[in-house]
């Protein structure tokens, strides 16, 4: 044993090694079952959504939508990109 280490110590760190390695095994053995789980998920085909194969393909970009300005609005939002445009000058 270590003169200059208290047994205190010794016993902490030997306490922190063994906790450390308990973690790591349970990590792993998690890690495996839920590899394992995710493996039997892909070989399942009921699991899989039936439903978004169902959706009809969209072909194209979806759709724009427009809205009708008044003259008001318009010289409003003029106003707003003429001003906003001055601090980049």
């Amino acid at each position: 044993m270590l003169q200059d280490v208290s047994i205190v110590q010794q016993i902490g760190v030997a306490v922190l090694a063994v906790a450390t390695v308990v973690w790591a095994v349970g990590l792993v053995r998690v890690m495996r079952k839920d590899r394992f789980d995710m493996e039997a998920w892909r070989q399942t085909p009921s699991l899989r959504a039936p439903a978004l194969r169902a959706l009809p393909a969209q072909q194209g970009p979806p759709r724009t939508e427009t809205v009708e300005l008044t003259a008001d609005e318009r010289a409003a939002f003029a106003g707003l990109v003429r001003q906003f445009g001055e601090g980049r000058s």
